[in-house]
């Protein structure tokens, strides 16, 4: 690295590991899962409290902050006057909810082998405590800042991004903004988002509860399904064990999956669709019931649309993929939600006469919901500065890429995601992926990439924006 403010910036990094990993303790500390609306918590009490918490450690920091109505907050170099040009950062303070198969209290940070277990380490809190220490850096550096920087701290990416949304409307855009919510070196394209419900007719069959998943997100690793026959007529399976259920003659049919972003499918196990296949292929449910299986199976039959007749792919993103998330069964009523992640060569509508086709007469789509693919070219000059640093500091010469995951990027005129994740990183084997059990991030390289994002704030202040 030749860049003469790398020996200050290396020096600071290393200085501060040791409150670097108290700062990112001390958020993961504070469950965000997405809650009942409330006076000043728009997104719940856990989302404000994480907000606030945020807040208070840049507080303490010595940047200037202010909270806007609970929706989203955030951190400054230096005041911004009205009309001028400034850089941001954004991450998010809300996770996903914790789900099942932690070794330990999902909240509280563990290190093991150089390893950050805990929910939100990677997605997004770890992130959230780099971007405060990098404006930190720049303001106690004393260097003289074109563009002032901005960290915004978000409280509503994992469900609707309406933290963002109430951003925009009420507050200036930066000039340029990178979210560090995906992997490096830089994400200059989001697929498409597509996602809706199954839901089946009123069964009242065999079938007598059916629950599963934690987010629509992400893939569930474990799924049960109450069935109204004795446990000694039905033969465990691979992913499938059996229970006796509370009520005489009945059955409590549970399966074991392996849980994951539903943007990056390959590897997991839907617990979900276990279930489906075992039903179906145990003949016990009603005509009625089977049907509706069909649907959800043809759904879990593969995570790229094959089945569902939807597959796509246009060379620039990865293909197409589609999950079931959770699943819920109330009165009589199954509903399974759905999560695709789509490519240009495609579109909601097209989509959604396929679903259609699919159900025909035993399921119905329902609250479809969609977003649009977006990309921003990879010679721009905002993009290659990232690029660039990336490059300079880890030696690795990559290039932009397009990825399935969603991240606020979208929801800004001139934005990208820009790492900390390292998807040539494996991760051991008592580690997990963002919205998975035990999810986990490497510290040497949550300081690297610390690093990273204050020199390439410093070189985005040299360029027109």
């Amino acid at each position: 690295m030749n860049d003469p403010r790398w020996a200050s910036i290396d020096a600071f990094a290393e200085q501060n590991r040791d409150a670097v990993l108290r700062d990112i303790t001390r958020l993961v500390a504070v469950p965000s899962v997405e809650g009942t609306p409330e006076p000043g918590a728009p997104f719940g009490a856990g989302p404000k409290a994480a907000l606030d918490k945020a807040l208070e450690i840049a507080a303490e920091l010595g940047l200037h902050t202010y909270n806007a109505d609970g929706y989203i907050g955030w951190a400054d170099t230096a005041p911004i006057a009205e009309g001028q040009k400034f850089l941001a950062t954004i991450t998010h303070t809300d996770v996903v909810p914790e789900g099942n198969g932690w070794d330990a209290d999902p909240y509280t940070v563990r290190v093991r082998d150089g390893w950050l277990l805990g929910r939100g380490v990677a997605d997004d809190k770890g992130p959230s405590i780099l971007c405060l220490y990098a404006l930190k850096y720049l303001k106690d550096s004393g260097i003289a800042l074109r563009y002032p920087v901005r960290a915004l701290l978000g409280a509503n990416e994992e469900t609707h991004m309406h933290d963002v949304d109430y951003y925009a409307e009420h507050y200036p855009m930066p000039a340029f903004c990178f979210t560090p919510d995906a992997e490096f070196p830089v994400c200059n394209g989001e697929k498409g988002g597509f996602s809706g419900e199954l839901v089946s007719h009123a069964l009242n069959g065999v079938i007598l509860d059916f629950q599963g998943g934690v987010a629509v997100n992400a893939v569930p690793d474990r799924a049960f399904c109450v069935v109204n026959v004795p446990a000694d007529r039905l033969t465990p399976a691979e992913g499938i064990t059996l229970e006796a259920g509370e009520q005489p003659g009945t059955t409590v049919i549970r399966g074991w999956g392996k849980s994951g972003h539903a943007a990056m499918p390959a590897g997991t196990v839907n617990a979900i669709g276990l279930i489906v296949r075992y039903l179906l292929d145990s003949g016990i449910c009603t005509e009625a019931e089977n049907a509706y299986l069909q649907v959800l199976r043809t759904l879990h039959a593969d995570t790229d649309g094959t089945a569902l007749g939807i597959a796509a792919d246009d060379g620039l993103f990865d293909p197409l993929t589609v999950v079931g998330g959770t699943i819920c069964m109330k009165d009589g009523v199954i509903r399974q939600t759905f999560d695709c992640r789509y490519p240009t060569n495609t579109n909601p509508e097209t989509m959604s006469a396929a679903v259609r086709k699919v159900c025909g007469d035993a399921a119905a789509l329902e609250n479809v919901s969609s977003r649009v693919p977006f990309y921003i070219a990879a010679d721009s000059p905002a993009i290659q500065t990232l690029i660039h640093t990336y490059n300079d500091v880890t030696g690795e010469g990559k290039t932009p890429f397009t990825m399935g995951g969603g991240t606020y990027a979208r929801h800004f005129p001139y934005a990208v995601s820009f790492g900390p994740e390292h998807t040539d990183l494996p991760l051991p084997e008592f580690a997990g992926p963002m919205h998975g059990a035990n999810e986990g991030a490497n510290f040497d390289k949550l300081i690297e990439a610390l690093k990273i994002y204050i020199l390439a704030l410093l070189r985005l202040q040299e360029i027109e924006l």
